[in-house]
């Protein structure tokens, strides 16, 4: 059944517009990378885009004008200007679950300027700075010793306990700026895992007297954190017999739902709130981030909070021939849809970004990897590549064979800072880590070259071994520095592009059912192999493969288990 808002909606069929038709045909013939530099040598300063502190060049992409100005013109066909407003003024946009999805507002200034577009919901942007605010409170009293753990020590590690949202994005950015940390002496440590090995690694050297948890979960249903979390209470226990000083001592919650926060025991004093038009995978910017303010500190917290703003008025404002999420976002429906490449890799050249692709995995896979329209209807036409990356200089021993000579046509984005290790200027080692910076920038300079140019880059080969055919196409996202401001634009940047793709595609970006079906199979499951459940009696409905492997596994655990008695 069709809402009153998914109307805005309703627009002709991406695959039947006549700018669809259009680009079709002109990817028939679709340029050849090193003929369109030959045609016009300035276009690596024709086909780029800029904001404070960040370049998109995406000369090495398979297009020309007249391709980029008629995915303009598909672009506003589909509406993407005023969906850009739905997006900032609380709109609806989530049609599936009937809710906005307003993460541009957490990092919106509390005073912001009458040129930003704002949620038309007043209370919104106060409720955020409130949460703020107490997070800011609860940073301090922890990085300054005021918080004591339940015996009266200080606490010294912090371990946020979550997934999904509520760990790749802390974990990305702590781990990529903690050069910029404030105070060195909180160690922030991660588990996500629902194996347990994560924690089986931490418990066994961490000191309960000193150790603080945060329990970051969304809905606080989450079966993965929650056993973590379950399994942190009953190692505390050994060591604070007082369960309600363990609660206010040990564990801050970070959820949607304060019922369920109280329910498990968290104190209401210890809890950080976001919202349900909070995405997950947009929730780096809520208290989700405590984990990065803890580590780095408030002041870079908010630096990235800003950066992201920087880049939310630019997606808004500028003109789409020059607005960098929009041109990722066309660049890559172009790639996808009419040239038919169906993997991008992500490929950041600064090892500070280690964890930057699989971050972005989950913010694109799991927003637009959608098989079925706004309304509801089958799609005839793809949507969300396959994404996969690592840090370029590690990645060129690894998989580069296959981006120069592979059977698969591939989609890249570079990633580079310009700028490194200024800090250290002086130290007797600045002139050689210098000099391996500017190592690794040749590196990614001239894997995006080769992979444009092929043996053109250099000179033709008749050698098939050393046939590097190019063509393949790239764009390079160009910081000056990677700092808290500019790591923030990049992330919005590709929020946005995820937004801006979503739109054209006509999917929807802010749910993701695909992740749920398997969670209710697995409840289903567990009885079976936990025991409950007799083997004689275990569900007969289940497909061979299944029932074999779960008696196997019976097996081998009652065959263990008989060993130790």
């Amino acid at each position: 059944m069709i809402s009153d808002t998914e109307s805005l909606y309703t627009s002709l069929p991406f695959d039947q517009s006549s700018s669809f038709k259009q680009l079709n045909t002109l990817a028939e013939a679709a340029p050849d990378l090193a003929e369109l530099f030959r045609q016009h040598p300035l276009r690596g300063q024709m086909f780029c885009s800029h904001i404070d502190g960040l370049t998109l060049d995406y000369s090495k992409q398979r297009l020309d004008d007249k391709i980029l100005k008629t995915l303009i013109q598909m672009a506003e066909e589909r509406q993407l200007p005023e969906k850009i407003k739905h997006l900032f003024t609380g709109q609806p946009v989530n049609h599936s679950e009937q809710r906005a999805a307003l993460h541009t507002a957490l990092r919106t200034p509390e005073q912001a300027g009458p040129d930003h577009l704002q949620p038309d919901d007043s209370r919104i942007l106060p409720e955020v700075h409130r949460q703020l605010d107490k997070m800011a409170g609860l940073v301090d009293r922890i990085q300054s010793g005021i918080w004591r753990g339940c015996t009266g020590r200080k606490i010294t590690d912090v371990v946020n306990l979550g997934v999904g949202g509520s760990d790749l994005g802390p974990l990305m950015v702590t781990h990529a700026l903690r050069e910029y940390a404030q105070t060195s002496a909180l160690k922030v440590h991660f588990a996500s895992t629902i194996d347990g090995s994560q924690l089986f690694e931490l418990l066994s050297h961490l000191n309960a007297e000193t150790t603080l948890f945060i329990v970051s979960s969304k809905s606080f249903t989450t079966i993965d954190t929650l056993s973590n979390a379950d399994t942190v209470r009953a190692w505390l226990r050994q060591f604070c017999h007082n369960d309600a000083l363990m609660y206010r001592c040990h564990f801050i919650g970070v959820s949607a739902s304060a019922e369920k926060m109280t329910q498990w025991g968290i104190p209401i004093e210890n809890q950080l709130h976001f919202w349900s038009w909070v995405g997950g995978r947009f929730s780096l910017w809520s208290a989700i981030g405590l984990p990065i303010a803890l580590a780095l500190g408030m002041k870079t917290f908010r630096a990235l909070l800003l950066g992201a703003h920087k880049m939310d008025c630019h997606f808004s404002q500028a003109p789409l021939d020059n607005n960098i999420p929009v041109l990722m976002a066309l660049c890559g429906i172009w790639n996808v849809n009419f040239l038919k490449i169906h993997a991008h890799a992500i490929l950041p050249y600064d090892g500070r970004l280690k964890f930057f692709p699989s971050y972005l995995e989950q913010l694109e896979m799991e927003s637009n990897g959608k098989s079925v329209l706004q309304s509801g209807e089958a799609i005839s036409y793809e949507t969300c590549p396959v994404l996969w990356g690592e840090v370029g200089a590690n990645a060129q021993h690894a998989f580069y064979q296959l981006l120069h000579q592979g059977t698969h046509a591939v989609a890249s984005d570079f990633i580079l800072a310009a700028r490194r290790y200024d800090s250290i200027q002086g130290s007797a080692h600045y002139a050689s880590m210098l000099a391996q910076h500017e190592l690794n920038i040749s590196n990614c300079l001239a894997q995006s070259r080769v992979l444009a140019f092929g043996n053109h880059a250099v000179e033709p080969s008749d050698n098939p071994y050393r046939h590097y055919p190019g063509n393949q196409p790239s764009s390079t996202l160009l910081l000056d520095h990677l700092n808290p401001e500019s790591l923030g634009a990049l992330i919005a940047a590709y929020e946005h592009k995820v937004y801006a793709q979503a739109v054209i595609w006509g999917i929807n970006p802010f749910d993701q059912w695909g992740v749920e079906l398997g969670k209710i199979v697995a409840l289903q499951l567990q009885p079976a192999l936990s025991g409950a459940v007799a083997e004689n009696d275990s569900p007969n409905h289940l497909d061979s493969s299944t029932q074999a492997l779960s008696r196997q596994i019976s097996q081998v655990r009652q065959l263990s288990s008989d060993k130790q008695a």
